[in-house]
């Protein structure tokens, strides 16, 4: 079994910051691609940023130049540094993340949900 635990998620002022962390644990053979997504109320979740093993990273147009998605393979873990928060960035957020549990078995998890609040 494999969990991911999110953390860092509040509520923060317009133009304000925020860092996510989100660490995998349990049965981990490999951990491949991670990412961040988002659900809004009344809205679909969508995709913020993704991070592959390596380093090669991917944003949505809308969070680009703002938010930086990091990781640290040596702790399973993935970073989501927020600046220039706006209103509109307000969501739950959600780690994601591909593990290899043994040489044949791969699957993907999601975290809880930790909720971002961006409001004066």
């Amino acid at each position: 079994q494999v969990q991911l635990v999110e953390s860092g998620g509040g509520l923060v002022q317009p133009g304000g910051s925020l860092r996510l962390s989100c660490a995998a644990s349990g049965r981990i053979f490999s951990v491949g691609p991670m990412g961040w997504y988002r659900q809004a109320p009344g809205s679909q979740r969508a995709l913020v940023a993704t991070i592959t093993s390596g380093g090669t990273t991917t944003y949505a147009d809308s969070v680009k130049g703002r938010f930086t998605i990091s990781r640290d393979n040596a702790k399973n873990t993935v970073y989501l540094q927020m600046n220039s928060l706006k209103a509109e960035d307000t969501a739950v957020y959600y780690c994601n993340a591909r593990v290899r549990t043994s040489v044949t078995v791969t699957n993907d998890y999601w975290g809880q949900g930790t909720q971002v609040t961006v409001s004066s």
